[in-house]
């Protein structure tokens, strides 16, 4: 079993190829993957190099982290399992984040904790339905005339 470690920071413009060329100056990676968003084939900033040799991981830690390539300084440290990252879900700061913390009844944008105006409802027509509303509200004053 191999030593897999965690590369991030990476330039956008980083490749496997890259990768796998730059560690090898340690020892040859058995893998390497640069992760992309599933949604836009865009990468996603990281990547794991794997190594046979748990040496050749260590050596690559003390030698490339903090250490700049392609404009970036690397951050390389031992890849976690995910049981051990911690629960998943949300992450602070997402939707309703703030100093409040998550409101009910909205997706929120922090404020006054336990409560306030609930924040801003996303538009799903693209604002036609309040212009129309307006639209009504205006011809309803004009027939009171």
């Amino acid at each position: 079993m191999g030593v897999r470690l965690f590369v991030g920071n990476l330039s956008y413009a980083t490749t496997e190829a890259d990768l796998r060329s730059y560690f090898g100056a340690v020892g040859p990676p058995s893998q390497v993957v640069v992760l992309v968003d599933r949604e836009t084939g865009r990468p996603r900033g990281f990547a794991f190099v794997e190594f046979t040799d748990r040496a050749h991981a260590e050596q690559a830690i003390q030698r490339f982290n903090g250490q700049i390539f392609n404009g970036r300084p690397l951050a390389v440290s031992e890849a976690r399992a995910r049981e051990d990252r911690g629960p998943g879900g949300p992450r602070p700061g997402g939707f309703g984040g703030g100093p409040g913390g998550p409101r009910p009844g909205g997706f929120g944008g922090g404020g006054a904790p336990g409560g306030g105006r609930p924040g801003p409802v996303p538009e799903k027509d693209g604002g036609r339905r309040r212009n129309r509303d307006r639209e009504r509200e205006k011809k309803r004053e004009d027939d009171d005339y």
